[in-house]
C-alpha cells in the first residue's frame, strides 16, 4: 500500500516535470511567429496524437503541455449552452429585423466578451475543455432562409443574400475583434452550402440548384464572409449538392472555397455529417472511406462519432500521406494560438477579461435596445397605438403572453431575468391599472392544462416530498452523485449546457424519484406528464407511463383512480442525453377557453393585447413534433393555428381594440387578421428583455422602426414544393404575387419623406454607383428610419430578380430634421451572375429605387419610395 501512495504521488509530480521541459520546445517561444511555432509542434506529435487532435473534443498532450480542447461551442444571440447567467439577445431572425449593422457589431463584442469571461471562469473550475465552454463559437448561420416554413430559419438573417451578407460580417468582426494577432473569439460561417430544410430529411437530401441560383442566393453571403469579413471557420451542411455530400464536394470545397476565394481558415463538419456519407448519401461504402474524402476535401475537425477515428489506419495502410494531416492540423492549431491558448495571458489583450464580465448593467441595455430595435410593426389604423397610459385595465391574453422559451428562442443561454409580454406591461402600467391575464388555449389547440394543488400528501421514509436520485450516466447504474429531498413530483427544466450541481452537467445523467401518495379523496387524478427525452412512471410496481425506448413528443396526460386513505408507491425513472432537458409531473385539469365568460370579464377593458403565434418548441431544429402545422422541427403551413384565429375573432367580436403581438421566428401569414385587427406587432423571439421592449412600443415610449427580413405571404398556396432549391417565385426578389407583408416593410409612428434621388455616377463597368437622397422626417415624434436602396434591370435578357437590396442605413430624425444620404454601390454590389455563374455588370436600362421599403408593394407605408430610371454605359 505504501508502494502505491507513493506511485500516486510521483505521477503527477512526473506529469508536471514533462509539461516544463516542454516549454523549452520552440511551440511555446512566443518570439516566433505562429507558423514556425506550429510545425514544430506538429513535427512531435505521433500520428496518433494527431489523428486526436481532429475530433471535435480532443484530448490533452501531457508531454507537450497541450491542453485539451472542445471545438464545439454556440453564440447565436448570445454565449449559449453554458451554465452561467449570460445575456440573452433576440433570436437572429430578430437581429436581421434591426437592419443595423453598428448594434449587431456592438451585440457581437459583448458575446465574445461574456465568452472570455465564461472560458476563464470554466478553466478555473476545470472544465476549459469541456463542450460549450471554448472560444471556438460555430455561429453565424448564413443559410438563405429561402422558404418561410423551415424550423432553422429563425437562427438566419433572412431571405436576401445582401442583408444576410452585411448582418452577418459585422456579426464576424464584432465576435473576432479587430486585434491584428489575436482573435477575441473565433466565429464560423454555417452550413456550406445551399442548405434550408427540411429538417427530416436532411441527411439524405441531394440538391441540384441552377449555376444562377447558386451564384446569385445561395454563395454571396459565404463570399462575405469569408473573403471580406475574414471568418476564422466554415461548416458544411449535411446535405450534399450536385450528388456530393458537402463536406467532400469538389465544386464547393476545394473550387470556391479554398481555390477562387483563398480560405485558409478551418473547416468543421456538421455533426455527425461524415455518418450520412455511408448512412444516408451511400455515396461511400464505409467509415474509412468518408474520413478519407472528406479529409482530402479540407475538412480538418469532425463533429460527431470519430470516424476520423479510422485515419489512423488509413495513415498506417498509406491511403493517405501524414501531410494532409499535417495541412488540416496547421489550420486547427493557428485557430487555438490566434485565440492564445499557447501564450502568457498578460500577451493576450483578451484574456485580461475578467470572469465576472457576465451579465453586465451596459449588457443588459443593449439587449434591450436590440430588441426594441427588432420590433416591426406592421399595421396600426385609426391610432391605435400607442396605447394611452391612463388606461384603467388591460387584458394580456394568448399562449405567449407569459411564455419564456418564447422569449429565449434555441441556441440560447440563460439569462438572470427574461421578461415576459405579461411582465413588460405590467411594469409598464404599475400598481394601480388593471391587468388581466389569461393564456386561453395552448398554441394550436382549445384547451389548456390548469395545474392544481395534489389532494393528498407525498412522503418517502419519514420525510415529507420526493426522494431524488441522480446518477452520472443514462441507466442509473451505481451509487448516485447526489440524493435530495424534493418538495413535491418533479417539475425541472435544464436549459442545453446548464449544470446539475456545481461542476456537473446536466447532459448524460438519469434520476430516480421515489415517494408515497396518500389520497385525501377518491376520484380519478389526471397529471400532466411532459419528459424531453426518457421517462417511465410506476404506480405500486406498475408502469402508468413509459417512453423509455422513444421519444415523446410533447405533453402526455396520465390518468389514475385513487381512493381516500389508501397510499400509493410513485416511481419516476428519467434519462437525459445531450440538449435542453424537461421532466415535468404535474396534477391538473384540462379546461376548454370560456369565450363568452371571458368576454364578460373584458367589458370594462380599455384594450385587449392577444401575445400569440408560435414557438421554438414547434419549429427548430429536427424536433420531435407532428401536429397540424407542424412536422419535424418544420412547418407544413406557414398560417397562424387556426384556433388562435378563431379566439381573436371572438375578441374582435367585444368591440374593444385588439392588438395583435405575434412571436415567432418565420413569417407567419394572418389575412383574417391583417383585414379585422387594427393593429399588428412582429416582437419574434425578443430576447432577455422582450417583454420589456414591446411594452416600451406598445405604449410609444420607443417609436417602432424594425423591418422585415422576410416576405410574409398570404397563404400557403403561394409558396413553391418545399425541397425545390429554384429560386422562382421565392423570396420578395422572384415571387411575383401579392405578399400580406413584403420584405424590408415596417411602419413607425411617425412619417419620412424622401425628396431628389439622383445618381451621381454612370454606372461603367468596374465603377461605383453613386446614389444620393434626402430624407426629412415630417412627423410630430422623433423615430428612427431604415433607407434602402433596391436595383432593377427592366428588359434585361436572362435571369435577373424583380428587385434587388443593394445597400440600406438605420439612422434617427428629430421632427422637422432632414438629411442628405448617399449610398456608393460597389461594382460587385450591382453586378449579376450569368447562366452559368459568371459575373458580368450589366449595361442598358436600370431602376434605382430609394426609400423605407421597397416601391410599389400595394402596403401603406410611412415614408415614399423614390424611382429613378436611368441606363447603365
Amino acid at each position: 500500500m505504501r508502494f502505491i501512495a507513493l506511485f500516486l504521488l510521483l505521477v503527477p509530480v512526473s506529469f508536471v516535470q514533462a509539461q516544463q521541459d516542454a516549454r523549452s520546445f520552440p511551440m511555446w517561444d512566443t518570439s516566433l511567429p505562429f507558423e514556425p511555432r506550429i510545425k514544430d509542434l506538429l513535427g512531435r506529435l505521433t500520428r496518433e496524437e494527431k489523428v486526436a487532435q481532429m475530433m471535435h473534443a480532443t484530448p490533452a498532450v501531457p508531454r507537450l503541455g497541450i491542453p485539451g480542447y472542445n471545438w464545439w461551442n454556440e453564440a447565436l444571440h448570445g454565449v449559449a449552452r453554458t451554465p452561467f447567467h449570460v445575456t440573452v439577445f433576440p433570436q437572429a431572425i430578430a437581429l436581421a429585423a434591426t437592419w443595423d449593422t453598428v448594434a449587431m457589431h456592438a451585440m457581437a463584442d459583448i458575446t465574445s466578451t461574456e465568452g472570455r469571461a465564461v472560458h476563464r471562469r470554466a478553466t478555473a473550475m476545470g472544465l476549459g475543455h469541456a463542450g460549450y465552454l471554448g472560444l471556438t463559437y460555430w455561429t453565424p448561420n448564413i443559410n438563405i432562409f429561402r422558404d418561410p416554413r423551415w424550423g432553422r430559419g429563425q437562427e438566419t438573417y433572412g431571405e436576401d443574400p445582401f442583408l444576410t451578407g452585411k448582418m452577418g460580417s459585422a456579426f464576424v468582426r464584432g465576435l473576432q475583434g479587430e486585434d491584428p494577432k489575436y482573435l477575441k473569439a473565433a466565429a464560423c460561417a454555417k452550413h456550406f452550402a445551399v442548405h434550408s430544410g427540411p429538417e427530416p430529411s436532411r441527411h439524405s437530401d441531394n440538391f441540384n440548384p441552377t449555376a444562377y441560383d447558386l451564384w446569385d442566393t445561395y454563395l454571396p453571403a459565404f463570399r462575405e464572409l469569408t473573403v471580406h469579413a475574414q471568418v476564422a471557420g466554415v461548416m458544411c451542411a449535411y446535405n450534399a449538392v450536385y450528388g456530393q455530400p458537402c463536406c467532400a464536394n469538389d465544386l464547393l470545397m476545394k473550387d470556391i472555397l479554398r481555390r477562387r476565394w483563398g480560405f485558409q481558415g478551418y473547416i468543421t463538419s456538421d455533426c455527425w455529417g461524415i455518418d450520412d456519407f455511408f448512412s444516408f448519401h451511400k455515396t461511400h461504402a464505409s467509415r474509412a472511406d468518408a474520413a478519407l474524402d472528406a479529409l482530402l476535401h479540407t475538412t480538418d475537425v469532425e463533429c460527431g462519432n470519430s470516424v476520423y477515428a479510422t485515419l489512423l489506419e488509413s495513415l498506417r495502410s498509406g491511403r493517405v500521406s501524414e501531410p494532409a494531416l499535417d495541412s488540416a492540423l496547421f489550420r486547427l492549431f493557428l485557430i487555438r494560438y490566434r485565440l492564445g491558448m499557447f501564450d502568457p495571458p498578460e500577451m493576450v489583450p483578451f484574456a485580461a477579461i475578467p470572469d465576472t464580465a457576465l451579465d453586465l448593467p451596459a449588457h443588459r441595455a443593449h439587449a434591450l435596445e436590440m430588441a426594441r430595435k427588432s420590433i416591426v410593426l406592421l399595421k396600426n389604423e385609426a391610432q391605435t397605438l400607442p396605447l394611452r397610459k391612463e388606461i384603467r385595465k388591460i387584458a394580456v391574453l394568448g399562449p405567449n403572453a407569459a411564455q419564456e422559451i418564447a422569449i429565449l428562442g434555441n441556441y440560447n443561454g440563460i439569462p438572470s431575468r427574461a421578461v415576459s409580454v405579461l411582465e413588460g406591461i405590467r411594469e409598464k402600467v404599475g400598481p394601480g391599472v388593471e391587468v388581466v391575464y389569461d393564456p386561453l388555449i395552448a398554441y394550436t389547440r382549445d384547451t389548456l392544462f390548469v395545474p392544481e394543488a395534489l389532494p393528498g400528501t407525498l412522503s418517502w421514509e419519514g420525510r415529507n416530498g420526493v426522494q431524488a436520485e441522480y446518477f452520472s450516466n443514462t441507466d442509473l447504474q451505481g451509487a448516485p452523485i447526489s440524493v435530495v429531498q424534493e418538495e413535491g413530483l418533479p417539475d425541472h427544466f435544464w436549459h442545453e449546457g446548464a449544470f446539475l450541481q456545481e461542476g456537473v452537467f446536466a447532459a448524460h445523467i438519469s434520476a430516480r424519484y421515489t415517494t408515497r401518495y396518500t389520497a385525501s379523496v377518491s376520484g380519478r387524478l389526471s397529471f400532466e406528464v411532459e419528459a424531453g427525452d426518457a421517462c417511465r412512471w410506476y404506480v405500486n410496481d406498475e408502469a402508468v407511463f413509459d417512453t423509455w425506448s422513444s421519444r415523446q413528443q410533447g405533453a402526455q396526460i396520465v390518468q389514475m383512480d385513487v381512493e381516500q386513505g389508501k397510499t400509493y408507491r410513485f416511481r419516476i425513472e428519467y434519462r437525459k442525453g445531450e440538449g435542453r432537458g424537461v421532466l415535468r409531473i404535474r396534477p391538473g385539469q384540462y379546461r376548454k377557453a370560456d369565450l363568452n365568460a371571458l368576454a364578460a370579464r373584458l367589458r370594462d377593458a380599455d384594450a385587449i393585447v392577444f401575445v400569440g403565434g408560435i414557438s421554438p418548441q414547434l419549429e427548430g431544429e429536427a424536433l420531435p413534433v407532428r401536429i397540424p402545422g407542424f412536422e419535424g422541427g418544420d412547418r407544413s403551413s406557414i398560417l397562424l393555428p387556426e384556433v388562435q384565429t378563431r379566439v381573436l375573432k371572438a375578441l374582435h367580436a367585444t368591440g374593444k381594440p385588439v392588438v395583435l403581438v405575434l412571436m415567432s421566428g418565420s413569417a407567419v401569414a394572418i389575412p383574417w387578421e391583417d383585414r379585422h385587427l387594427p393593429a399588428i406587432v412582429q416582437a419574434w423571439y425578443g430576447g432577455q428583455s422582450a417583454g420589456t421592449a414591446v411594452a416600451d412600443v406598445l405604449f410609444g415610449d420607443y417609436n417602432p422602426a424594425g423591418r422585415l427580413p422576410v416576405t410574409v405571404y398570404e397563404k400557403d398556396e403561394d409558396l413553391p414544393d418545399f425541397k425545390d432549391y429554384g429560386m422562382e417565385g421565392r423570396t420578395y426578389r422572384y415571387f411575383r404575387g401579392r405578399p400580406l407583408y413584403p420584405f424590408g416593410f415596417g411602419l413607425s409612428y411617425t412619417e419620412f419623406r424622401y425628396r431628389r434621388l439622383r445618381l451621381l455616377s454612370e454606372g461603367r463597368a468596374g465603377e461605383a454607383l453613386r446614389v444620393r437622397v434626402q430624407v426629412e422626417n415630417v412627423g410630430g415624434v422623433a423615430g428612427e428610419e431604415v433607407a434602402q436602396v433596391y436595383l432593377a434591370y427592366p428588359g434585361l435578357p436572362g435571369h435577373a430578380p424583380i428587385r434587388a437590396l443593394k445597400g440600406f442605413g438605420r439612422f434617427r430624425l428629430e421632427p422637422g430634421e432632414s438629411r442628405e444620404l448617399e449610398f456608393s454601390l460597389s461594382p460587385g454590389q450591382w453586378a449579376l451572375p450569368d447562366e452559368q455563374g459568371n459575373t458580368f455588370h450589366p449595361s442598358g436600362k436600370i431602376r434605382v429605387a430609394v426609400g423605407g421599403g421597397q416601391p410599389r408593394t400595394g402596403r401603406p407605408a410611412t415614408s415614399n419610395s423614390l424611382v429613378l430610371n436611368s441606363k447603365l454605359r
